[in-house]
Protein backbone atom coordinates (compact mmCIF):
# COMPACT_ATOMS: atom_id res chain seq x y z
CA UNK A 1 0.00 0.00 0.00
CA UNK A 2 2.51 2.21 1.16
CA UNK A 3 4.66 1.37 -2.15
CA UNK A 4 1.27 2.81 -4.53
CA UNK A 5 0.68 5.62 -2.24
CA UNK A 6 4.70 6.42 -3.39
CA UNK A 7 4.14 5.96 -7.04
CA UNK A 8 0.89 8.01 -7.63
CA UNK A 9 2.88 10.49 -5.40
CA UNK A 10 5.77 10.66 -7.79
CA UNK A 11 3.83 10.30 -10.76
CA UNK A 12 2.05 13.62 -9.25
CA UNK A 13 4.95 15.41 -7.90
CA UNK A 14 7.73 14.38 -11.33
CA UNK A 15 5.08 13.65 -14.34
CA UNK A 16 4.66 10.61 -15.81
CA UNK A 17 7.42 8.22 -15.93
CA UNK A 18 7.86 8.48 -20.13
CA UNK A 19 8.89 11.12 -21.22
CA UNK A 20 9.66 12.65 -18.26
CA UNK A 21 13.42 13.59 -18.70
CA UNK A 22 12.49 14.47 -22.49
CA UNK A 23 10.33 17.28 -20.98
CA UNK A 24 12.59 18.12 -18.51
CA UNK A 25 15.22 18.50 -20.46
CA UNK A 26 13.32 20.31 -23.14
CA UNK A 27 12.67 23.00 -20.83
CA UNK A 28 16.44 23.57 -19.72
CA UNK A 29 16.89 23.47 -23.57
CA UNK A 30 14.73 26.29 -24.48
CA UNK A 31 15.98 28.12 -21.12
CA UNK A 32 19.73 27.31 -22.72
CA UNK A 33 19.24 28.43 -26.02
CA UNK A 34 17.46 31.64 -24.64
CA UNK A 35 20.65 32.51 -23.02
CA UNK A 36 22.72 32.26 -25.83
CA UNK A 37 20.38 34.09 -27.94
CA UNK A 38 20.09 36.48 -25.81
CA UNK A 39 24.36 36.74 -26.02
CA UNK A 40 24.12 36.30 -29.21
CA UNK A 41 22.19 39.86 -29.53
CA UNK A 42 22.50 41.81 -26.86
CA UNK A 43 26.32 41.38 -26.86
CA UNK A 44 27.06 40.62 -30.51
CA UNK A 45 24.23 42.44 -32.79
CA UNK A 46 22.97 45.67 -30.42
CA UNK A 47 26.72 46.74 -29.13
CA UNK A 48 28.98 45.27 -31.86
CA UNK A 49 30.76 42.90 -29.72
CA UNK A 50 31.89 40.69 -32.31
CA UNK A 51 34.73 37.89 -30.17
CA UNK A 52 30.34 36.67 -28.93
CA UNK A 53 30.18 35.42 -32.33
CA UNK A 54 33.89 33.89 -32.07
CA UNK A 55 32.86 32.12 -29.45
CA UNK A 56 28.60 30.74 -30.44
CA UNK A 57 29.11 30.42 -33.92
CA UNK A 58 30.00 27.61 -35.83
CA UNK A 59 33.20 27.66 -38.69
CA UNK A 60 30.99 26.05 -40.81
CA UNK A 61 28.20 28.75 -40.55
CA UNK A 62 25.81 29.15 -43.55
CA UNK A 63 23.45 32.53 -43.27
CA UNK A 64 20.69 32.88 -45.28
CA UNK A 65 18.82 36.69 -45.64
CA UNK A 66 15.71 37.58 -47.77
CA UNK A 67 16.98 40.54 -48.42
CA UNK A 68 21.24 40.43 -48.11
CA UNK A 69 21.66 37.17 -49.49
CA UNK A 70 24.02 33.60 -48.25
CA UNK A 71 27.04 34.30 -45.80
CA UNK A 72 29.35 30.79 -46.04
CA UNK A 73 31.41 30.54 -43.08
CA UNK A 74 32.17 32.35 -39.72
CA UNK A 75 34.85 34.37 -40.67
CA UNK A 76 32.38 36.07 -43.29
CA UNK A 77 29.37 36.56 -40.98
CA UNK A 78 31.91 38.27 -38.44
CA UNK A 79 33.47 40.50 -41.30
CA UNK A 80 30.10 41.09 -42.54
CA UNK A 81 28.70 42.61 -39.11
CA UNK A 82 31.96 44.46 -38.61
CA UNK A 83 32.24 46.12 -41.68
CA UNK A 84 28.71 46.54 -42.22
CA UNK A 85 26.03 46.64 -39.04
CA UNK A 86 29.00 48.24 -36.65
CA UNK A 87 29.75 51.18 -39.11
CA UNK A 88 26.27 52.54 -39.40
CA UNK A 89 25.34 55.97 -38.54
CA UNK A 90 22.90 54.87 -35.96
CA UNK A 91 23.34 52.24 -32.99
CA UNK A 92 21.16 48.97 -34.63
CA UNK A 93 19.18 47.00 -32.00
CA UNK A 94 17.00 44.05 -31.92
CA UNK A 95 14.20 43.17 -29.69
CA UNK A 96 12.67 39.34 -29.71
CA UNK A 97 9.47 38.93 -30.00
CA UNK A 98 9.45 37.13 -26.45
CA UNK A 99 6.40 35.19 -27.07
CA UNK A 100 7.30 33.92 -29.89
CA UNK A 101 10.54 31.99 -29.31
CA UNK A 102 10.41 28.34 -29.79
CA UNK A 103 12.82 25.33 -28.92
CA UNK A 104 12.57 22.00 -30.43
CA UNK A 105 15.59 19.60 -29.89
CA UNK A 106 16.92 17.07 -32.12
CA UNK A 107 17.92 13.93 -30.89
CA UNK A 108 19.89 11.16 -32.96
CA UNK A 109 18.67 7.61 -30.88
CA UNK A 110 17.92 9.64 -27.64
CA UNK A 111 21.09 11.16 -27.55
CA UNK A 112 20.73 15.21 -28.09
CA UNK A 113 22.76 16.76 -30.77
CA UNK A 114 20.88 19.98 -31.78
CA UNK A 115 17.70 22.02 -31.84
CA UNK A 116 15.73 23.92 -33.62
CA UNK A 117 14.83 27.67 -32.65
CA UNK A 118 12.51 29.86 -34.37
CA UNK A 119 10.82 33.24 -33.40
CA UNK A 120 10.22 37.01 -34.52
CA UNK A 121 12.09 39.85 -33.84
CA UNK A 122 11.89 43.74 -34.36
CA UNK A 123 15.03 45.90 -35.23
CA UNK A 124 15.27 49.80 -34.20
CA UNK A 125 17.50 52.58 -35.18
CA UNK A 126 19.17 54.69 -32.02
CA UNK A 127 20.34 57.84 -33.08
CA UNK A 128 23.04 59.99 -31.20
CA UNK A 129 19.81 62.39 -30.58
CA UNK A 130 17.42 59.78 -28.59
CA UNK A 131 15.65 58.94 -31.41
CA UNK A 132 14.45 55.15 -31.40
CA UNK A 133 12.96 54.05 -34.60
CA UNK A 134 11.36 50.97 -35.85
CA UNK A 135 13.61 49.96 -38.73
CA UNK A 136 11.75 46.19 -39.31
CA UNK A 137 10.46 43.22 -38.22
CA UNK A 138 11.20 39.50 -38.89
CA UNK A 139 11.21 35.96 -38.34
CA UNK A 140 14.04 33.97 -37.90
CA UNK A 141 15.31 29.98 -37.39
CA UNK A 142 18.47 28.91 -35.97
CA UNK A 143 20.26 25.55 -36.26
CA UNK A 144 21.65 25.00 -32.85
CA UNK A 145 24.12 22.00 -33.08
CA UNK A 146 25.89 20.69 -30.08
CA UNK A 147 29.79 20.54 -31.06
CA UNK A 148 32.50 19.29 -28.52
CA UNK A 149 29.92 19.61 -25.70
CA UNK A 150 29.36 23.53 -26.43
CA UNK A 151 26.27 25.08 -28.02
CA UNK A 152 27.32 26.51 -32.16
CA UNK A 153 24.83 28.62 -34.19
CA UNK A 154 25.51 26.98 -37.15
CA UNK A 155 22.69 27.50 -39.84
CA UNK A 156 20.75 30.94 -39.88
CA UNK A 157 17.37 31.43 -42.00
CA UNK A 158 16.04 35.47 -41.27
CA UNK A 159 13.06 36.06 -43.31
CA UNK A 160 10.19 37.80 -43.87
CA UNK A 161 11.23 41.23 -43.28
CA UNK A 162 8.85 44.25 -43.49
CA UNK A 163 9.61 47.75 -42.87
CA UNK A 164 7.10 49.64 -40.61
CA UNK A 165 3.70 50.79 -42.14
CA UNK A 166 3.93 54.66 -42.21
Amino acid sequence: MHAIRFLILLILFVGPVSGGAHAQTEDSLFDRLRVLDQRLFAVGFNRCETEVFGELVAEDLEFYHDQSGITVSKAAFIGGIENGLCKLDYTARRELKEDSLQVFPLYNNDSLYGAIQTGEHSFYAIYEDGRNELTSTARFTHLWRLIDGEWQLSRVLSFDHSSPVE
